[in-house]
């Protein structure tokens, strides 16, 4: 086996922004935090990883996806991916009305044909997502559809050796979301208390993580140049649990997308 420090550079991270299975294990809630876990076993005898990360891109083929999912796949058999990390805004404009939605086939399915990409993947809400039905992304059932999508909660850490990946739920932190009458709050609703949780157990996890990587992924940016601008309430809420675990550790990775 290489050396850790060798193996370290060999992690790859492709940060994908579109507008437009490895051996998986769906594990319990362990005793170190609430946050559910995919434990995703690598598969290179080296133990590095490969993966895509994409955002913003389930417009039914439209406004370039279909291009970006077939260089996506060019990509991904070039470097043998391990699997895929969607930062949200999985389905526009307003995510499934239901696990049998053909928008999910249409958007998804029906475009990521590749075969490098036919590997699982993690994927964590955008606030496009929550204006459908949000938990239908959630439902167990979606996966009988298409095997590879794996939104096992709002939150969940995936486990795959040399990186722990903290995929965020950001969508909540948004104040002014919350006078929206189109946004689905089910199972999030009292804010502050879903939100205080999810902190508590973010920053459990990420001190009890023994990988050598910490990668945090969420939605909404901490800090941006784009016209969104820096969302005031993850900096306020979320990068003070990001600072104080890096206080002590190795500087967690942050991907986020807008």
């Amino acid at each position: 086996m290489a050396p850790a420090h060798d193996r370290l550079r060999r992690l790859v991270l492709l940060l994908v922004v579109a507008t437009a299975a490895a051996a998986l294990l769906l594990a319990p809630t362990t005793a170190d935090a609430a946050l559910p876990r995919v434990q995703h076993t690598p598969t290179k005898a080296d133990g590095s990883l490969a993966i895509l990360v994409v955002g913003d891109w389930g417009r039914r083929g439209q406004f370039n996806q279909t291009l970006v999912a077939q260089q996506m796949g060019v990509v991904g058999q070039k470097l043998d991916i391990d699997f895929v990390i969607s930062t949200g805004d999985n389905i526009y404009d307003d995510g499934i009305a239901n696990t049998s939605d053909p928008l999910f086939k249409e958007s998804f399915s029906n475009i990521y044909t590749a075969n490098s990409l036919q590997k699982p993947w993690y994927l964590v809400l955008g606030n496009h997502d929550y204006t459908g039905n949000a938990l239908a992304q959630l439902d167990p059932a979606i996966r009988k559809v298409d095997s590879r999508y794996t939104a096992i909660a709002k939150s969940f850490i995936v486990n795959s050796g040399i990186a722990d990946f903290f995929l965020v739920d950001t969508t909540p932190f948004i104040v002014h979301y919350w006078n929206n009458t189109k946004f689905d709050w089910r199972g999030v609703a009292p804010r502050d208390t879903y939100i205080a949780n999810l902190l508590k157990d973010l920053k459990c996890a990420l001190t009890a993580s023994k990988a050598p990587w910490k990668i945090v992924v969420g939605h909404h940016p901490i800090s941006s140049a784009c016209g969104h601008g820096n969302n005031t309430e993850l900096e306020e809420l979320l990068l003070p649990v990001l600072r104080r675990v890096s206080s002590r550790d190795r500087k967690p990775a942050v991907v986020f997308s807008y």
